[in-house]
């Protein structure tokens, strides 16, 4: 289809006034949260509010130290992402390698990232964020060289790290608050706290690196000479590399604070606890399989997030193919932004509904996926790209919504002796779910409705996860885990 010119001009206008309308939203909700933000406990005397006044001290200096080196690892992250397929296509690799790159790093993610999420339960978190920063800033280094065995090893490195990125940072947090004696509380709102820096440092992070990557162009260390003028080239730098350059200063900062700042700790170990990753991979698998409400709480985020790294690679070709033909293109980085406001929004809005007494975090969770189900739904089946916008500004709200609420049920259903482990352990089925994606030919509708169809499902066994927690609370139990090696375990 051709549109004219003031039709484009109108579209734009739609992306423009939607950007700001929910940036007003956002700013609105924020104050109304931040407002609200007071310590839940009922203070009746002047004992209580003395207490929940220190408490907040030390929450909040807890906090500090967290993001300090939290949002610099995440900063990291996010100059990297828009800018490896462009590196890479910029080396001159066709879509098949290109292909190849990204599932090897999904597969290390996978497969390697199992293991080392059981090594920092036992070897120390805050050790592990120090690997994790030299293991990213090595796998940075490997995108100044255009050769594949390079990149490929790049790839690896950067699936462990985004192992250790999803996993032993919030197990520290976890375990931290523990030893402050916090309640639950103040970790709620320590995980909102963290998932609306998170999309802040988006933001941030994408308007830095769109300005480095078009600060010069990329040329060969040495000749000066760009990647057409010499094809045999190794090394190069500038361009497209000048991102990942950034991110390499962000980890050095991120390793050095984390040094600093954190004290150690530690998993808990149980009197059957066994050194070696292996045997810590194998006894988080066997406590994941024999405590459903474990094996639920994975596969929900599984599911969830599987879904929304989908989304990441879907939503481009979706709105491009729903977008009228003959203007100059979608406005993405407005696009971008957008959706990050909408994720802000939903960690505001969660940090508003944790004040009010009625509100269960397992019961929010069921609404959190039913509508994120029904946003992707609507994309898959949308005629029109203002519609299948919308659903997926919806969707991002969910977003900033699950990771606070998942993140409160991971502390307090995954024990603590196996928590990275177990954590990388739910990543196993998530790097499934994208490696499908990335290797089979669905059309992006087709895409949307398996989301659609996996987020319902994680509806359904939310709201099976909601009625064994609210019954164990009723009752007073509290779960016990099976955390015995397989070989001591009694057969029948």
């Amino acid at each position: 289809r051709k549109i004219s010119a003031s039709h484009y001009n109108s579209a734009m206008t739609s992306y423009s006034l939607i950007f700001w309308t929910t940036l007003a939203a956002n700013v609105g909700i924020t104050y109304r949260s931040l407002s609200n933000s007071s310590p839940s406990g009922s203070a009746t005397d002047a004992d209580s509010e003395a207490d929940d006044m220190k408490n907040s001290v030390v929450h909040r200096s807890l906090l500090v130290r967290y993001l300090s080196v939290y949002l610099l690892a995440a900063l990291s992250d996010w100059l990297q992402g828009p800018y490896v397929y462009a590196l890479y296509n910029a080396y001159g690799y066709e879509q098949k390698a290109i292909a190849v790159l990204f599932v090897a790093g999904f597969g290390s993610s996978m497969i390697f990232g199992s293991f080392v999420g059981g090594m920092a339960d036992s070897g120390g978190r805050r050790k592990f964020v120090i690997i994790f920063a030299l293991t990213y800033i090595a796998s940075c280094i490997t995108k100044h060289f255009k050769n594949f065995s390079f990149l490929l090893l790049g790839r690896f490195l950067g699936g462990v790290s985004t192992s250790l990125l999803f996993s032993v940072f919030d197990s520290w947090l976890i375990k931290a608050h523990a030893m402050k004696g916090l309640e639950s509380s103040f970790l709620s709102k320590s995980f909102a706290a963290a998932s609306y820096g998170n999309y802040v440092v988006a933001i941030l992070a994408g308007l830095v690196a769109n300005h480095a990557a078009s600060m010069n162009e990329m040329v060969e260390f040495g000749t000066g000479e760009t990647v057409k003028g010499s094809p045999d080239g190794l090394t190069y730098f500038g361009g497209y590399i000048n991102p990942f350059d950034m991110a390499l200063v962000a980890l050095i900062l991120c390793g050095s604070l984390a040094s600093a700042l954190w004290d150690e700790n530690y998993g808990e170990q149980s009197p059957s606890s066994e050194s070696g990753s292996l045997n810590a991979l194998r006894n988080a698998a066997y406590t994941v399989v024999r405590n459903e409400e474990v094996l639920l709480c994975g596969i929900i985020s599984s599911l969830y997030e599987g879904s929304m790294y989908v989304f990441v690679f879907m939503w481009t070709p979706a709105l491009t193919a729903l977008t009228p033909e003959g203007g100059p293109g979608l406005p993405f980085g407005l696009i971008f932004a957008t959706f990050m406001v909408c994720c802000m929004a939903g960690s505001s809005t969660f940090t508003l509904l944790l004040g009010k007494k009625d509100v269960k975090v397992e019961s929010l969770a069921v609404y959190v996926l039913g509508l994120a189900s029904f946003a992707l739904f609507n994309v898959a089946i949308s005629g029109s790209d203002l519609i299948a916008f919308l659903s997926m500004l919806l969707f991002e709200l969910t977003v900033g919504l699950y990771f606070p609420s998942m993140g409160t049920m991971k502390s307090q259903i995954v024990p603590e002796s196996q928590r990275s482990a177990i954590y990388n352990i739910f990543r196993i089925p998530l790097n499934f779910i994208v490696l499908t994606s990335l290797l089979t030919n669905l059309t992006y509708r087709q895409s949307f409705f398996a989301c659609g169809c996996m987020l319902l499902t994680a509806s359904l066994m939310q709201m099976k996860l909601q009625a064994k927690r609210l019954n164990g609370e009723r009752s007073g139990e509290k779960p016990e885990y099976d955390l015995a090696p397989i070989e001591e375990k009694d057969t029948v």
